[in-house]
Order: structure tokens, then sequence, then C-alpha cells
């Protein structure tokens, strides 16, 4: 889930800096690729794979 979501954070930074969009200072393309970045090492950290039930094996 979180794979996704930084993609999608990739690519609305791709369109800021691709279209050349005036944002304010805290919307710069570079800081949602930033956002995007940690929210990927999120991910491959293991935050965001699921739950895990961890019950007695038999």
């Amino acid at each position: 889930m979180l794979s996704i979501v930084s993609a999608v954070l990739f690519f609305i930074a791709f369109l800021i800096n691709a279209a050349d969009i005036s944002t304010n200072d805290t919307f710069t393309s570079t800081n949602i690729m930033l956002i995007g970045l940690a929210v990927l090492a999120l991910h491959l950290a293991g935050l965001g794979s699921g739950w895990r039930v961890r019950g007695r094996r038999r």
C-alpha cells in the first residue's frame, strides 16, 4: 500500500516539475519527491506489509 502512495507522490512531483506549475514553498516538486522517498523507505522497512497473525502453530 505504501509503495502505491509513493508512486502517486512521485507522479505528482513529476507533473509539478514537468508542467512548471508555480506552487508555494511547501509543495515544491522536491519536497513532494522527498516525502515519496520517505514513504518508499517505510515500505521497504516493512511497515506497510500488512497484518501478521501470530497464533499458535500446530
